[in-house]
């Protein structure tokens, strides 16, 4: 009977057809799911590229998980080392995934959305106005800021009643004062500081 960590260990046969998503039951419920998911990450990870762990807290779903390997040969590894290990406290029963990890599909192309979800994903009125609105009206080769400034009706309308300029509003370059790059005078009164010794 083969051992594991000095204690006997059941003969599980792998069921299903081998896939890169394993899936595992039996593990605590007691772990928080970020913790669960980590902990499981740091375990399999040592068998090969983990490219997601699936850790749900739900009542059908508590204490399983699904983890995907980038190849089939990582997760039969793996299974096969971990099968029946004690983790917190329980032994893990792990077995092939049935289907195709969302992971993978998306990996290798053809991951399609559930069309349940699909019908559902609308945006409000602003987000399609936003997304489905036509590129800048800004002319070719002017900078990317172009279409961004105000329009001139809103410029000739920018002073207040008073001739003001009103609070938050920036000023372009070419309303700034020539006076900012005037040099400097030096202070010679600073006396330059003296080596302290620590000799004391």
């Amino acid at each position: 009977m083969p051992t594991h960590n000095g204690l006997p260990q059941k003969s599980v046969q792998p069921s299903g057809v081998p896939n890169q998503t394993l899936y595992i039951k039996n593990l605590s419920d007691k772990l928080q799911k970020q913790d669960l998911r980590l902990s499981l990450y740091t375990l399999f990870s040592t068998y090969g590229p983990v490219l997601d762990v699936v850790a749900l807290k739900s009542k059908n779903m508590r204490g399983q998980a699904h983890i995907v390997f980038r190849d089939v040969q990582a997760s039969t590894q793996a299974m096969r080392a971990l099968q029946s290990f004690e983790f917190f406290g329980k032994d893990m029963k792990i077995q092939y995934g049935k289907g195709k990890s969302d992971a993978i599909a998306k990996l290798d192309g053809t991951y399609r959305m559930p069309s349940t979800i699909v019908g559902q994903v609308t945006g409000t009125e602003l987000q399609q106005s936003i997304f489905n609105a036509p590129p800048s009206s800004a002319p070719v080769g002017a900078p990317p800021h172009a279409s961004l400034s105000q329009p001139p009706d809103m410029k000739a309308n920018a002073s207040t009643a008073d001739g003001e300029e009103p609070h938050g509003v920036k000023r372009g370059r070419d309303e700034e004062s020539d006076d900012e790059g005037a040099p400097m005078e030096e202070d010679d009164s600073d006396a330059p500081m003296e080596a302290s010794s620590d000799e004391d």
